[in-house]
């Protein structure tokens, strides 16, 4: 079994299908990927995917393999990454990673954290998706981020902050009348959802929604804040973000607190333990500066 079996397999598993993984993601003649999970197949003993018209989907057997084929591309980059990082020169190099919008208020918390060491270190900065800076994160190409508890990585997390939801709204919308906006105000209004790519904040507001029995008709999925806010403008939705969005609201989008105990959904720093850098080390140490007043 070599590595591009992992990959190839990572692929089809992730998108689906064989045609699409093959054209879009391994640039690889679709016949020739099947060739190359069959003989995965052969190797593992048990069929991985079942075939269909509609696509491909993982067997019971290839939901076994999926996480330890995951688990070990992992730790193979890691590898890699640390390296490389053990190639370069002296000076340290300190990533950071943010969940888009949230560098405004925690960079130059972190920044101040690094303030000894920076005359010794380049610290690099970067905003993703939080899936994204976890998986950055196993793959040692990020030293810490600001994110999101994200399950299904081997990560350590400590909270930093915990974020009321709010709801967001046109700037022009009959309930901007309101002081604050109760559950039962979303019923029969068009929601805009966080999708299941920003999975930890999509669980806390489906609990949200069903402990105070409401349904709402959920019309988009975002991946993100400024995709949330351009929605609520443009299709006149309402929708449930956390209370950061204060920071980042264009004129055509207001937001109201929640009526109530308000959800939270958590802010965390995220690290790898395999992680080895002294500058990490140093920053832990000092984390409860992060939340000083």
């Amino acid at each position: 079994m070599e590595l591009r079996h992992l990959r190839y397999f990572m692929a089809v598993a992730e998108t689906g299908s064989l045609t699409v993984a093959a054209e879009r993601r391994l640039h690889t003649s679709q016949p020739s990927l099947s060739r190359q999970i069959r003989d995965l197949e052969d190797e593992v003993g048990a069929e991985l995917f079942s075939r269909s018209a509609r696509g491909v989907d993982l067997t019971e057997a290839g939901k076994a393999f999926l996480d330890h084929a995951r688990l070990a591309l992992t730790q193979v980059d890691a590898a890699i990454e640390a390296a490389r990082r053990a190639a370069r020169p002296a000076r340290q190099v300190f990533a950071l990673g943010f969940l888009t919008g949230q560098e405004m208020t925690w960079l130059p918390r972190a920044m101040q954290v690094l303030r000894d060491e920076l005359p010794n270190i380049d610290v690099t900065v970067s905003s993703h998706y939080s899936p994204d800076l976890a998986d950055a994160l196993a793959r040692g190409k990020l030293d810490l981020a600001f994110l999101r508890a994200e399950p299904g990585f081997d990560l350590d997390y400590r909270v930093v902050n915990r974020e009321k939801l709010l709801a967001l709204m046109p700037s022009d919308h009959p309930l901007t009348a309101k002081a604050a906006i109760s559950p039962q105000d979303f019923v029969g209004e068009p929601f805009i959802m966080a999708s299941n790519k920003a999975r930890v904040l999509h669980g806390v507001i489906e609990t949200y929604l069903q402990k105070n029995g409401v349904e709402v008709t959920s019309e988009h999925g975002v991946d993100n804040l400024a995709m949330a806010m351009s929605l609520v403008a443009s299709t006149r939705g309402l929708a449930l973000m956390p209370e950061y969005a204060n920071n980042l609201l264009p004129w055509s989008v207001v937001s109201r607190p929640l009526e109530g105990d308000a959800p939270t959904v958590d802010l965390v720093i995220g690290y790898s333990r395999a992680n080895t850098s002294a500058v990490l080390k140093l920053f832990l140490s000092r984390a409860e500066e992060l939340i000083t007043p």
